[in-house]
């Protein structure tokens, strides 16, 4: 089977690019929720950036930092709009340019500066070390900020000596409709999702601020601690989650592509393959994928089969499958676990894998002699 995240539902917290990121998500067969943590908004009083602005025009800078493609953009339009865009250039073309990423470097680009250098990591802290590795007493470094302050980096430069000349461009907020990221969050702390995507720090420190203002953080952490995967677009990003305990799943190179690619391996690591009644089943988010078949499972299908799963070989009682659906909002009887058995049994297409025990209740027949290199950390 091809499609690594069929099965699985992923969440998307992005705002810019979010079509982008759950086009990929879809094409490797996840279902994708979307759920803006924030949006980007021009500052609604752009004093200090034309403050700043002249400032740089007066007094070009000996280096110039630009940390985001949108932000560079920004900054330049923002000149143009009054009427000292040409002005601007000319007192950066002359600065020892860097920016933070390739988008940053295509926008200095295009601006028509010369070309920036940029650290193969794409992170503050490789660009940081670069600043510091040479004598910085005196000068005056211009540096782009990306939607929040960035106390750390301007710190370690004035310790240096530098003077540092903060360029505010944009900003980050909260959507201006909350209601998707309000049921994106409840479907998190209900366990309902398994991978929340996040490719901005800003985002995942929106989503943590979100569930403290309703009372329900620790459910949260507790779902990103433990069934629900976390995966961010780069270790910036990763540090309000790190901050709380919060494990990543984080690509190599920091790109969208790369955080798929990431996701649709890590996430069916999470899902052994057992051996069960001659088959080979995986129970993955909101389905089964049976001999690389993919199977549907209504929600107490799910919970009936994931009861199983973690105990396989082993009986399940009538009643403590009565008390997993209760657990999952469903009707917690043992007539009712009867009645869901038959339906998994039919989604299934194969009413041998899940096997009645008389007066004891149910199991999935495990086969721990097949050799499957998947199974052993089940057994």
């Amino acid at each position: 089977m091809s499609e690594e995240l069929t099965g699985y539902t992923v969440a998307v917290t992005a705002a810019r690019r979010a079509d982008e990121l759950g086009t990929l998500l879809e094409r490797r067969g996840a279902r994708v929720v979307h759920g803006p943590a924030l949006r980007i908004l021009p500052l609604s009083d752009d004093t200090e950036l034309r403050r700043v602005t002249d400032a740089c025009i007066a007094q070009p800078p000996d280096a110039v930092v630009a940390t985001t493609g949108i932000g560079f953009r920004g900054w330049v339009e923002a000149a143009d709009g009054w009427g000292v865009g040409t002005e601007l250039l000319a007192a950066l073309a002359p600065a020892r340019l860097l920016a933070r990423g390739p988008k940053a470097r295509g926008a200095v680009r295009a601006a028509g500066l010369p070309d920036p250098w940029s650290p193969d990591s794409e992170s503050s802290a490789e660009l940081l070390e670069n600043l510091l590795g040479g004598p910085l007493e005196g000068l005056r470094i211009a540096v782009q900020l990306h939607g929040q302050p960035l106390p750390d980096f301007v710190e370690a430069l004035e310790c240096a000596g530098a003077e540092v000349i903060e360029v505010p461009v944009y900003r980050w907020a909260a959507p201006a409709d909350i209601t998707a990221l309000e049921n994106l969050l409840s479907a998190v702390c209900a366990q309902q999702i398994d991978a929340v995507t996040f490719t901005s720090a800003p985002a995942a420190a929106s989503l943590l601020s979100l569930a403290a203002e309703r009372g329900c953080r620790e459910e949260l952490l507790t779902a990103l601690r433990g069934p629900v995967l976390a995966a961010c677009v780069g270790p910036v990003t990763h540090a309000p989650l790190a901050d709380h305990g919060v494990a990543a799943v984080i690509p190599e190179r920091f790109r969208i592509g790369a955080l798929v690619r990431a996701l649709s391996e890590a996430l069916p690591m999470r899902s052994p393959t057992l051996p069960v009644a001659g088959h080979d089943l995986q129970l993955r988010g909101h389905a089964a994928i049976l001999d690389g078949e993919v199977k549907q499972l209504s929600p107490q299908g799910k919970t009936l089969l994931r009861a199983l799963a973690e105990r396989p070989g082993r009986v399940v009682s009538r009643r403590a499958l009565a008390e997993a659906l209760h657990c999952a909002g469903g009707t917690a009887d043992e007539h009712a676990v009867e009645q869901a058995v038959a339906r998994l049994r039919s989604a299934l297409g194969a009413p041998q894998l899940v096997q009645t025990v008389i007066k004891r209740g149910y199991r999935l027949p495990l086969e721990p002699m097949r050799d499957s290199p998947r199974c052993a950390d089940a057994l």
